[in-house]
């Protein structure tokens, strides 16, 4: 199924639909939109901060402790 017949299908349900489940509908087509809104905003952050300087010192100190310093290892 395309994309436009899927849409055509929606909304011919959505038509159907008494007022309750039509604001319950338009509700949850808000949700799924703010889900969308987020992951984008929330993978643009990640993406800002990946390339940012801000910590590059860390990448450039050496290591305080190594595995030999450990009392007990965990698996």
């Amino acid at each position: 199924m395309n994309r436009q017949v899927l849409i055509d299908n929606t909304i011919d349900k959505i038509k159907q639909l008494p007022d309750m489940k039509l604001k319950e509908v338009n509700d949850f087509a808000d949700f799924l939109l703010s889900k969308i809104d987020d992951k984008i905003i929330r993978e643009g952050v990640q993406k800002l901060i990946s390339d940012s300087k801000s910590f590059q010192y860390l990448k450039d100190e050496e290591d305080l402790y190594s595995v030999d310093d450990l009392k007990e290892r965990y698996r």
